[in-house]
C-alpha cells in the first residue's frame, strides 16, 4: 500500500509537483492534497491510479515482510502490468 511518505518522496525524486502527479493520475489535486497531508485515503481506484502513475515512471514502494512501508526506490526500467 502507498503511503503519504512514499507519495511525497516518490514526487520529489521525480521533481514532481502535486498537480502533476495528480494529472498523470487522472485523480483531482484535492485528493492528492489530501492524502499526502494525511487529511483522508482516497477511494481505493484513486489509490491505485496514483501508484500506477509512480510506477509507471519507475518508483516502487517497499515494504517489510509485515506489509509496513519501508521507502521507495528507482527502478532503471519502468514497473508495467503485464
Amino acid at each position: 500500500m502507498l503511503t503519504p511518505e512514499q507519495s511525497r518522496a516518490a514526487r520529489g525524486w521525480l521533481e514532481w509537483s502535486q498537480d502533476d502527479l495528480a494529472k498523470r493520475a487522472n485523480v483531482s489535486l484535492s485528493t492528492v492534497r489530501d492524502f499526502e497531508k494525511g487529511r483522508r485515503v482516497p477511494i481505493a481506484n484513486n489509490l491505485e491510479a496514483i501508484r500506477k502513475a509512480l510506477e509507471g515512471a519507475g518508483i516502487s514502494c517497499l515494504t517489510d515482510e509485515a506489509g509496513k512501508a519501508t521507502g521507495i526506490r528507482f527502478n532503471e526500467t519502468p514497473v508495467t502490468d503485464s
